[in-house]
Parts: structure tokens; C-alpha cells; sequence
């Protein structure tokens, strides 16, 4: 299973069903850095350290991100889903399916978008 930093705005109910599926998540508001203006290059910079794949909703800066660099642990770019079920089922299939994350750039879709 993969090993997660959940930023700020990523829904904790898919937090939840992640690790129900046996993912490691660290979230932004675990790791005490919530609620800092904290930049998205340092929770990039802060995830890759821990050997963890970022999980975001704010898909522009985090792809313009990888697009600058792809030395990370990866980066899960997730457009929003209100079945949070599902969307930790896709993204669980899409994890599942690689060797590593590891400089990976994964986008997640909500079907239909």
C-alpha cells in the first residue's frame, strides 16, 4: 500500500476510506501544519522528505509543480467527488496498477469530467 500526505483542502472522509483500503496517511492537519499559509511547494518538498506521495484537490499549482521538477514521491491530483467512497476506490486501482509513485504525476477524475 502506498504512503500518503494529505494537504489541507483533500477531504478527510476519503482520508478515511483510504486507509480503510490499508493506506498510510499523513495529513497536513496531523503533521501540525494547517492553518500556516503553508505554500504548496514546501508541503511537496515536506511529503517527498517523508517518502510520501502528496494527495491534493488543488490540481493547477501541484501539476505546475511536477511540471517544474519531478524529484518527489509523487503527487495524487484529484478533481473533487462527493462519493468519497468511490474516489478512494479509483485512486486505490490507480496506485495499485504501479511499481512506485515515486516522480509520478497521477490525475483522478470524477467520472463524467
Amino acid at each position: 500500500m502506498a504512503q500518503f500526505y494529505a494537504d489541507e483542502n483533500f477531504p478527510l472522509p476519503t482520508v478515511e476510506a483510504l486507509r480503510k483500503l490499508g493506506h498510510d496517511i499523513l495529513t497536513i492537519q496531523e503533521d501540525g501544519k494547517d492553518n500556516q499559509r503553508y505554500p504548496d511547494h514546501a508541503v511537496l518538498s515536506a511529503a517527498s522528505k517523508q517518502g510520501r506521495a502528496v494527495l491534493t484537490t488543488n490540481r493547477r499549482h501541484f501539476i505546475q509543480l511536477h511540471l517544474q521538477s519531478t524529484d518527489h514521491a509523487g503527487i495524487v491530483a484529484c478533481t473533487y467527488d462527493p462519493d468519497f467512497q468511490r474516489q478512494a476506490e479509483r485512486i486505490d486501482a490507480i496506485v495499485a496498477s504501479l511499481v512506485s509513485l515515486s516522480g509520478q504525476l497521477l490525475r483522478v477524475n470524477r467520472p463524467g469530467q
